[in-house]
């Protein structure tokens, strides 16, 4: 019996500081409600106008969530990035990029993702350019661990002989990222010049022809 109490006691005993969090379901939800209210926030106003308060009453959470989860205000802002960049991230390392026509949905996915928060790169491009706001240290981690994750696949590319073999690597990620990046920094911009959104579809045909430029680009020459 004596066992039996003490197997319960430490079942449901929380430690000082952390909540019990019986329902992995809700622990999840809470989290995931945290991280997309801290995305709203820091993408509408500045980080230091930005309250932890301000994000749990958006999540509909007790504020105590953020430091359980995260921390503090920061490892939230952190995560929050991680998140939203994992996807493209993760390309690196799975199948997509296993032949150069993956570049096609490569753009596509950057897109989709980038569309649907549309301030996010303008705030990469405030940290990175302009010093401003924390995590410059962090997203610089983040790309760098991208950049030797996608020099290892053109590496790959290479020896299957998809690409040419004086491809440099760092010219590819950076012609990359201009052609995703600045279709969104711009949108605003070029919708006013072409007079009509650019819509899904008219991303997806962006996707393709640039997706299409970079399989060109790349293809080894061929002697004849």
């Amino acid at each position: 019996m004596s066992v039996l109490i003490t197997l319960s006691a430490k079942l449901f005993s929380t430690k000082p500081g952390k909540p019990f969090m019986g329902n992995l379901d809700t622990t999840a939800t809470v989290r995931g409600r945290l991280v997309k209210a801290a995305l709203d926030c820091f993408l509408a106003d500045d980080y230091h106008r930005v309250t932890t308060r301000l994000i749990a009453e958006k999540a509909s959470a007790n504020i105590s969530m953020i430091r359980y989860y995260f921390g503090n205000k920061e490892g939230l802002y952190e995560e929050m990035i991680r998140e939203t960049l994992k996807p493209m991230l993760d390309v690196l390392d799975g199948p997509m990029l296993a032949s150069v026509t993956g570049f096609t949905d490569f753009l596509r996915l950057y897109y989709d993702t980038m569309t649907a928060q549309p301030e996010f790169p303008r705030l990469i491009l405030k940290v990175l350019a302009l010093n401003h706001g924390p995590g410059r240290h962090f997203i610089q981690q983040l790309l760098e661990r991208g950049r030797a994750r996608g020099a290892s696949r053109v590496s790959d590319l290479k020896s299957q002989g998809q690409i040419a073999s004086g491809i440099d690597p760092d010219i590819l990620r950076l012609a990359f990222v201009s052609l995703a990046m600045t279709p969104i920094l711009l949108k605003d911009i070029f919708e006013e010049q072409v007079g009509h959104p650019m819509d899904t579809t008219f991303l997806e045909k962006l996707a393709d022809f640039n997706g299409h430029l970079f399989s060109a680009g790349l293809k080894p020459v061929t002697s004849k």
